[in-house]
C-alpha cells in the first residue's frame, strides 16, 4: 500500500479499514478518498452524490450471487456493472407505478421514497429488501417488524459501487437484509438463513 493510501485510511473507523485492506491498491485509493470527502462533508456515501459524481449506487456482486437469482428489480441504476435481476426497472421507468411479478430484488433509493418502497414490497410479498438497519423508526415496524419473516444483520458496512463496477462510497451506516415470503412459504427467508454473507440471521414471527 502507497504512503498516501495509508495516510488517509486513517481516516476509516475500524470496520471500514478491515473491508478496505481486502482489496487492490487502486480501490484503497479511491475508498480512503471517498472516506475523507464523505468526512468532511458529514454525510453518508450512500445517501448523496459525491460532488457531482454519480447518484447511482450498484449493489456489490457477492451480495447478490449470495442470495441467489431475482426476476425484477424494480429500482435499477440506469447503467450497472452486472444484471441485479433478469428484469430491470429504472428511474426512467418509475418502478413504484410498474406491476411487480416474480421474486424481487429491492435496494431502494435512499430518501423520502424509501418507506414506499418498503411498502409496495411488504404488499407484494416476494423477496429480498438492502436498507438501513435503522429498526426503531416507525416505517421499520410498519414495513419490516409486521410484514417482513426474517431479517439479516450485515457485519461491517456495505461498500457500494459506481456504474463502472469500481468500488465507491460505504452505506454511511449499518444496513440489513430483509426477507418477505408469500403466505405458507420461507424461499427468501431461508436464502438469508443459509447465506455466506457475514453477519447473524433473525426470524421474524
Amino acid at each position: 500500500m502507497s504512503i498516501s493510501a495509508a495516510a488517509l485510511l486513517a481516516d476509516a473507523d475500524p470496520d471500514e479499514q478491515d473491508h478496505i485492506l481486502d482489496l487492490d491498491e487502486k480501490a484503497i485509493l479511491q475508498a480512503a478518498q471517498e472516506i475523507r470527502r464523505r468526512k468532511a462533508d458529514g454525510i453518508g456515501g450512500h445517501e448523496q452524490p459525491i460532488r457531482g459524481e454519480t447518484n447511482d449506487w450498484v449493489t456489490p456482486e457477492y451480495i447478490l450471487d449470495a442470495l441467489g437469482k431475482f426476476d425484477l428489480d424494480p429500482c435499477a441504476a440506469l447503467d450497472r456493472p452486472w444484471a441485479t435481476a433478469k428484469r430491470h426497472l429504472t428511474v426512467e421507468d418509475d418502478g413504484l407505478k410498474k406491476p411487480w411479478a416474480g421474486r424481487v430484488w429491492l435496494n431502494p433509493p435512499y430518501g423520502e421514497q424509501k418507506a414506499r418502497w418498503l411498502a409496495k414490497m411488504a404488499k407484494h410479498q416476494d423477496g429480498i429488501v438492502l436498507i438501513y438497519a435503522r429498526t426503531e423508526t416507525q416505517m421499520f415496524f410498519d414495513h419490516v417488524w409486521s410484514r417482513a419473516n426474517g431479517i439479516f444483520f450485515l457485519k461491517g458496512r456495505v461498500y457500494f459501487c459506481r456504474p463502472d463496477g469500481i468500488v465507491g462510497a460505504d452505506a454511511g451506516a449499518p444496513s440489513v437484509l430483509v426477507s418477505y415470503d408469500p403466505k405458507g412459504t420461507r424461499f427468501n427467508q431461508t436464502a438469508l438463513r443459509r447465506c455466506k454473507l457475514q453477519g447473524k440471521f433473525l426470524e421474524i414471527n
